[in-house]
């Protein structure tokens, strides 16, 4: 009895949040935090709605930014391409302390609404958070915590809302776009690099600019809203709630192009030392074309087995070839020769293809990944020569005792 008048209660409670009839007095704002360069995910800032109303002592922030890592196969969908984000609700106070806590500012844009369209904006919000209408399948690009406050404008006011993209004057692709606020992040900015495709480097157009935080305040103040036959400016003004305190972010002088040209090196001396030497290094070139081979491999599922749009058509495969790996463990035997020394033999040349061509593809290849392969050049030409002279040693030694 007592879990029935609780389900009963719950119910009413949120039937009875839906129902709020906001006063004269309410508030609807676009809300922007900057980036905060502890962790890749908030390197690119966040977005959310304050729905601010202290007539009815109502101050709330939805956030379409929520993910759960306790939901059931979070780490499968995670990896599919699956994973579900939800609108979630919090007191506003709390979180302005939490973001001004990061050192992250905090804009305020408020809406140029009536009282009747403040309304429905902030049902359609009230709806949105509801159990059944919460969660969406998140994107990168395409499907965020930005573009859901679009979404949520679009989905309210259809045509009479424009936004006005000729502000932006940049000829960005998408992974240009990104890389802006990854200078801090030079290995997320790396494994992004590697992980998607040429679907990031197209060019974006003004309405694509705003899956970025920053780019959606600047849509709304270039966006405009049709009511009684007068179309007004969306955003009546901005409030800078927090503004950070200067900070110097620490750069690693260990950035994945120092430690990718130092790997080149040790892999140049290793084949100068096993040419004078006359020795292989065979467990060096395992451990390197493994490595390389397992990343191709991880490359080829994200584009063909998983919902990442962006890991398609990825032309790093043109460098971390998925067949390295097994034919690094070819090297293990003594068998198959002729096929190993045709094998780096043509990757030799490939490798030199494909430096060749680095800049020339329509994907942006990482320039770090250059002294990698490099390496793979370097270490090709090594194995497939040692084999061959070791073959051609045999055969006269065996002559010989002939």
């Amino acid at each position: 009895m007592k879990r029935i008048l609780l389900l009963i209660t719950c119910c009413m409670a949120q039937f009875g949040y839906t129902q709020v009839k906001l006063s004269p007095q309410a508030e609807i704002s676009i809300v922007t935090i900057g980036p905060y360069q502890n962790e890749i995910y908030s390197a690119f800032g966040h977005s959310g709605i304050r729905v601010y109303d202290p007539a009815i002592s109502m101050d709330v922030f939805f956030n379409y930014g929520v993910f759960d890592f306790e939901k059931p196969n979070f780490l499968l969908n995670f990896t599919m391409g699956l994973l579900e984000y939800r609108l979630d609700k919090a007191r506003y106070p709390r979180m302005v302390n939490f973001y001004a806590s990061q050192n992250r500012y905090i804009h305020e844009q408020v809406l140029n609404l009536t009282t009747g369209q403040l309304q429905r904006l902030y049902e359609f919000l009230a709806w949105n958070a509801q159990p059944e209408n919460m969660y969406y399948n998140y994107d990168y690009f395409y499907d965020n915590c930005a573009t859901r406050l679009r979404l949520a404008m679009e989905k309210v006011f259809a045509d009479s809302v424009t936004f006005d993209g000729s502000y932006i004057t940049t000829d960005y692709s998408i992974r240009d776009l990104t890389d802006l606020y990854l200078g801090y992040q030079p290995w997320g900015d790396l494994g992004i690099d590697i992980c998607l495709g040429l679907p990031m480097d197209i060019k974006a157009t003004p309405y694509m600019y705003m899956f970025l935080p920053d780019y959606i305040e600047s849509a709304f103040n270039h966006a405009t809203l049709l009511g009684n036959g007068e179309e007004v400016p969306l955003i009546k003004e901005t409030i800078v709630r927090y503004e950070p305190k200067p900070a110097v972010t620490p750069v690693t002088f260990f950035s994945p192009l120092v430690v990718f040209s130092l790997i080149l090196v040790g892999g140049i001396l290793i084949t100068f030392l096993g040419y004078k030497s006359g020795r292989s290094f065979f467990g060096f070139d395992i451990f390197l074309f493994t490595l390389i081979g397992i990343i191709g491999w991880l490359l080829l599922l994200l584009w063909t087995v998983t919902d990442h749009k962006a890991a398609a058509n990825n032309l790093n495969l043109l460098w971390a070839f998925p067949l390295h790996f097994p034919a690094a463990l070819m090297l293990l035997s003594k068998k198959w020769t002729s096929l190993k020394i045709k094998y780096f033999r043509f990757f030799a040349l490939w490798q030199g293809f494909v430096l060749i061509a680095w800049f020339l593809v329509p994907q942006d290849l990482h320039e770090a990944l250059i002294p990698l392969s490099l390496l793979v050049l370097v270490r090709s030409f090594y194995i497939q020569y040692y084999l061959a002279k070791s073959t051609q040693g045999k055969k006269l030694f065996t002559r010989t005792n002939k």
